[in-house]
This record gives structure tokens, C-alpha cells and sequence, in this order.
């Protein structure tokens, strides 16, 4: 509870500033393209497929994600807006937010990867790249903004959680 308060008064604080808000408003449209894309890349019927996989017994039922992944979005969107409101003048934020870019990019292919291609090893191979680039991501946006690292950090640990499920599911339907 302490978290989601904090996150926003961040949120609050940061709209009121003076350019911020259309840079998060940009941010939100290019995070949330990355599963939007996704979608349209990925072949329909595979909820059967992945109806069908033998799953562990921590596989969460499939409403969860979607309330989990818009909260994520919109958390690693305002970290993004935060860090590009530095300036980009600046190596460092040009460095995080490229970081930032290239953990979207491998963040939105898992999708067609997993569920287009039904390739749960391949996908396991760019969630474990995701998650170093978030690392990565998250180092820079520290070195630029706290708050902006602190917000990307329950994306990591869904993340790790993810990879978790995935090498799960590949396991045991290989």
C-alpha cells in the first residue's frame, strides 16, 4: 500500500511540472505499442495451443495478466517520461533511454515468439535477454533519476517471475 501511495504522489508531482506530461503522454503511446504490435503479429488460435500445455502448479490463471502487464506499462512509461525529461542533451539519458528502447523491442517480440511462433525455448532465450536489459535499463535510469529506476523495479520482478513460468512451461512440454 505504502508502494502504490507512492507511486502516486510520484505520479501526481510529476503532471504538474511544467512539459512533463506530454513527454510521459509519448512515452505511454510508444511502451504500449510494443504488445499492441505483438498482438497483431501473433497467429490467432493460440489460446488453444497454450490451453493445451501441461503448466506448473504456479501458473497463474490468465486474467492476472492482463491487469498485471497495464500496470507494469504504465509504471515503465512514466519512468521512461521522467528520465527523458532530464534533457537529451545529456549521454546518460540518451544511453538509458536506448536501453530503455531495446528492452521494449526484446519485451515486445517474447510475445510472437511464445505464442506466434510456439516456440517456449526461443522465447526463454529473449525473456532472459530482457531481463538483462532491463537490469541494464534500470542502472541508467538510477544514475539519471531514483524515482525513474525505482519504478521499473516491479517490471523486473515480474519479469524474473515470467522467465520463471516460461523455462516452466518449456520444461515440462518439451
Amino acid at each position: 500500500m505504502v508502494f502504490v501511495c507512492g507511486v502516486l504522489q510520484v505520479v501526481y508531482n510529476v503532471f504538474m511540472k511544467q512539459g512533463l506530461a506530454i513527454k510521459i503522454i509519448i512515452s505511454l503511446a510508444v511502451t504500449f505499442s510494443a504488445p499492441v504490435i505483438a498482438s497483431f503479429v501473433t497467429a490467432p488460435g493460440t489460446s488453444d495451443w497454450y490451453a493445451n500445455l501441461n503448466k506448473p502448479s504456479f501458473n497463474p490463471p490468465g486474467w492476472v495478466f492482463g491487469p498485471v502487464w497495464t500496470v507494469l506499462y504504465i509504471l515503465m512509461a512514466v519512468s521512461a517520461g521522467l528520465v527523458w525529461h532530464k534533457g537529451l542533451a545529456g549521454p546518460i539519458v540518451r544511453m538509458a533511454l536506448a536501453l530503455y528502447l531495446l528492452q521494449l523491442v526484446l519485451n515486445g517480440l517474447w510475445t510472437p515468439l511464445f505464442f506466434g511462433a510456439k516456440m517456449p525455448l526461443l522465447a526463454f532465450i529473449d525473456i532472459v535477454l530482457l531481463w538483462s536489459a532491463i537490469i541494464l535499463t534500470i542502472l541508467a535510469f538510477v544514475r539519471v533519476s531514483r524515482y525513474a529506476g525505482l519504478l521499473m523495479l516491479p517490471y523486473l520482478a515480474w519479469t524474473t517471475f515470467a522467465a520463471v513460468l516460461n523455462f516452466s512451461l518449456w520444461y515440462l512440454n518439451r
